[in-house]
């Protein structure tokens, strides 16, 4: 019946568009950004028999995960669960895996679509925020606009809001307290925040800032600030850089040819000469960071001193109204198609470049709908809410850990560069920040609550309550849909119990998440870590990084020695089992298993040389088999030195339940 209802609201809104300047919706959760956050948000409400809407300002729903972001940032996949995980188990089966991190943005937009289409979804495109209408601090209804600026409106009645958009909007009108650009280290007591001149995508010494090198009265070249170096640590308003994660592609066949875009203006590019006659590379893949994807194509990042990123110049992006956002991504679109061009056309690049960059092209089968080029610019910090907790550096590191936790993160604290000077004479970027080795941490449900003095139907899962760094650490598609869910079970609960989201029980909300990850009542798939088992023979040492999870036991030596991962089974039935192989160096070349389903043992050979790693992962999981396993504590899985000729690693092992259909 809900379904039915929502349908004859859609009707109506289409049917008044030619006759009515306004029209009004009412549903129970009205998510606004139709990002993967945005839309495992709506399947996941819609999933707890809630009447959704999902509002997508463009026309496109995914984000930057259908938008060429292909491979995947992820830091440890342990920190990946629910519809988050089950979102790259679906593209691993479009590719004949049992997941995979590592896909072309069609095969994604598909994965989304179906999504929605499943749980009944029902997304309203090309409409953006106008206003927000409160009472207090509960919203009433938000206004919207066709994105195209024409007046038709539409007023949504929910009664509870899920700001799922890269830029926060939705929380901004709402009243809801937020910063933009990098805090001083002081404020949070930090380490690595604000002001931050450091070596990676930096430029060497000696390259000329200026037109004609070594006179400053010939003016600077394009890109560059005049505004002095500030104090190392001190805070502004400056934005890390965006750009496009883009897709081409090689094959012939599936080529369109990089043409001279509108706008083009070689003088954009001349620092890039500059810098490669400093520094002469050898391959393309030195100043753009091309990624492969599947059938041909690539997710292509930024690579160095001067590439991809347009440095410096979207400070007005995040508080932009939508006009100066649209020049910014226009100003974005001539900048990194002109870029392009410019490798694989100008006589003054050199020669093995140029041939290199045109055995690339726009891909037929991508984004047919805007000319093959992604809609999505890859915004990768705008408004951060100042909500009822702020994650900090100290969270990132394990110096502080939240008893709320609502998802987990692990990627490193990263910053891409945020303004390109004058220093010593020289050319230097500034604000690109990575720090790596960070472990697994809990995200705070405070984190994406605002103050319950602002607003208190609210809940912000993307542009949560954190710090620039530790922002630049949680920032990741996976943890974002992670969040999504999160927020989703939370604003189902706070209707449920007519409550503040700011007074959900979240032991309640962990539970929720934990016995139905999937949203869909299944049976929960059980995972063992090596820091759950209790049966350990041998001399293991345990690492802290490389593996699934916050660690793993490694083992090198010829006395026998063994693990045990033993599950409790709570439902009998089929499951498939799954060894986690994490990378090593100098591993044994054969890995000794055995499976017990509680009457027979089945001995496993994981010959090393047959597991592929790709991706930003530190391993990958190995399917032991298909087995019917007891109820109850009768199953396991042991692994042993038996044979080894190396290093092996007891890291983590997957039961997951066959349903009767496969």
């Amino acid at each position: 019946m809900k379904f039915i209802l929502v349908c004859l609201s859609i009707l109506i809104l289409v049917q008044a568009q030619g006759q009515s300047t306004e029209t009004t919706l009412n549903v129970d959760i009205c998510i606004y950004g139709g990002t993967s956050a945005g839309v495992i948000a709506a399947y996941t409400a819609a999933m707890q028999q809630k009447k959704v809407l999902l509002v997508e300002p463009g026309h496109r729903l995914g984000g930057l995960s259908s938008g060429g972001l292909g491979f995947t940032d992820i830091g440890n996949k342990y920190v990946v669960t629910g519809l988050a995980r089950d979102f790259y188990r679906r593209i691993g089966q479009h590719y004949g895996k049992f997941e995979q991190w590592i896909f072309e943005p069609k095969v994604a937009h598909t994965v989304f679509l179906n999504y929605v289409k499943k749980a009944g979804c029902h997304v309203l495109y090309g409409k953006r925020l106008n206003k927000v209408n409160k009472s207090g601090t509960v919203i009433q209804s938000i206004i919207l606009e066709n994105s195209d600026g024409s007046s038709e409106a539409v007023q949504v009645y929910a009664k509870q809001f899920i700001d799922c958009s890269y830029e926060g909007d939705l929380m901004a009108k709402a009243g809801v307290s937020y910063t933009t650009g990098r805090e001083p280290n002081v404020q949070y007591n930090e380490t690595v925040n604000g002001v931050q001149l450091r070596e990676k995508h930096q430029f060497p010494d000696e390259v000329d800032p200026y037109i004609i090198p070594g006179k400053p009265e010939s003016g600077l070249l394009w890109g560059i600030s005049k505004e002095p170096l500030k104090e190392v640590g001190s805070g502004d308003k400056k934005i890390q850089a965006y750009n496009f994660r883009i897709c081409l592609s090689n094959n012939p066949e599936n080529r369109l040819p990089i043409d001279r875009p509108a706008n083009y203006d070689s003088a954009k590019y001349g620092l890039l000469l500059r810098y490669l006659s400093v520094k002469p590379v050898k391959q393309l893949g030195e100043i753009l960071k091309i990624d492969r994807m599947p059938n041909h194509k690539t997710d292509i990042n930024n690579q160095g001193p001067f590439s991809t990123d347009m440095i410096g110049m979207n400070y007005d992006y995040p508080d932009g109204d939508y006009a100066t956002r649209a020049k910014i991504f226009q100003d974005h679109v001539d900048y990194t198609k002109g870029l392009l061009y410019f490798i694989g056309h100008d006589m003054s690049m050199p020669a093995h470049l140029r041939e290199e960059m045109l055995q690339w092209g726009y891909p037929k089968d991508e984004y047919a709908e805007t000319q093959h080029w992604t809609p999505q610019l890859y915004v990768r910090e705008a408004r951060r809410m100042i909500g009822e907790y702020v994650m900090t550096e100290a969270n990132c590191v394990g110096k502080a850990i939240v008893n709320d936790g609502v998802g987990m993160a692990a990627y490193n604290m990263d910053s891409h560069n945020a303004q390109r000077i004058i220093w010593n004479g020289m050319v230097k970027n500034e604000g690109d920040v990575q720090i790596k080795g960070i472990q697994p941490y809990p995200i705070a449900y405070r984190s994406i609550t605002p103050n319950r003095k602002e607003c208190t139907n609210l809940l912000v899962p993307v542009c949560l309550s954190a710090s620039h760094m530790a922002y630049g650490s949680i920032r990741m598609e996976p943890v974002f849909m992670v969040l999504g869910q999160s927020a989703a079970v939370a604003a189902s609960l706070a209707i449920n119990g007519r409550s503040a989201v700011q007074e959900v029980n979240v032991r309640f909300l962990h539970k929720h998440l934990k016995d139905d990850p999937l949203a869909d009542g299944s049976i929960p798939e059980i995972l063992v870590d090596d820091s759950d088992v209790k049966t350990v023979s041998g001399q293991w040492k345990r690492e802290g990084t490389g593996g699934y999870g916050p660690s793993f036991l490694s083992n090198n030596t010829k006395p026998a020695a063994s693990v045990r991962f033993e599950p409790y089974i709570k439902k009998s039935g089929r499951y498939k089992i799954y060894f986690y192989y994490p990378g090593l160096r100098n591993p044994s070349d054969v890995l000794q298993l055995k499976v017990y389903n509680g009457i027979h043992a089945a001995l496993k050979t994981i010959r090393t040389a047959d597991v592929k790693i790709a991706g930003q992962t530190s391993g990958e999981w190995v399917e032991l088999g298909t087995y019917s396993l007891p109820a109850g504590q009768k199953t396991y899985v042991e692994i042993s030195n038996q044979n080894a000729n190396g290093i092996i690693a007891a890291d983590a092992v997957l039961f997951v339940p066959v349903s009767p259909q496969h």
